[in-house]
């Protein structure tokens, strides 16, 4: 099992807010409706990789 680490970044904001593990192998990129505390409401989060 090969896990890595990604970031959830707000598209409105680009605020990464949220870290979750994810699969590597095979797997399109994450995009999530998650809480962004700034806006505070729900957005529309995508995979951002942290270098």
């Amino acid at each position: 099992m090969a896990r890595e680490y990604v970031w959830l970044e707000c598209t409105e904001t680009g605020l990464r807010n949220y870290r979750v593990s994810k699969e590597t192998r095979g797997t399109e990129r994450l995009s999530l409706m998650k809480y962004c505390p700034k806006l505070r409401r729900h957005t529309l989060h995508k995979e951002s990789r942290k270098k």
